[in-house]
């Protein structure tokens, strides 16, 4: 088992930045992907970005490149998600999940095998 807690998460105004933190813990071994998700209200969950352990590739949703980061630390045992210029359309519950797979891109929430309870993000105008 994994296990995955959010921190973070926050209200800012449209074009601010927020940091989310994601501590991973158990057995990692059996996963090589992790990262983030969301989801809007009435909308589907979709990936943001994620990182594969066992290589370091970085992919992103086209929606987010170039104004989110993702990173870890050297111990691999937290991922960030740094999210500068946020947008109303941000707005979501941002998820940490991690998995185990060969994709070569952000890979669909069903492909993910464990699931942080997640932290909100709200941006406002």
């Amino acid at each position: 088992q994994v296990q995955l807690a959010e921190s973070g998460g926050g209200s800012v105004l449209a074009g601010g930045s927020l940091n989310i933190s994601c501590v991973a813990s158990g057995y990692t071994d059996s996963t090589n992907c992790i990262g983030w998700f969301r989801q809007a209200p009435g909308k589907e969950r979709e990936g943001v970005a994620v990182i594969y352990t066992d290589g370091g590739a970085i992919y992103y949703a086209d929606s987010v490149k170039g104004r989110f980061t993702l990173s870890e630390d050297t111990a691999k045992t937290t991922v960030y998600l740094q999210m500068n210029n946020l947008e109303p359309e941000d707005t979501a519950t941002y998820y940490c999940a991690a998995g185990f797979g060969a994709w070569t891109r952000v890979p669909p929430p069903t492909a993910m095998d464990y699931w942080g309870k997640g932290t909100l993000v709200t941006i406002s105008i």
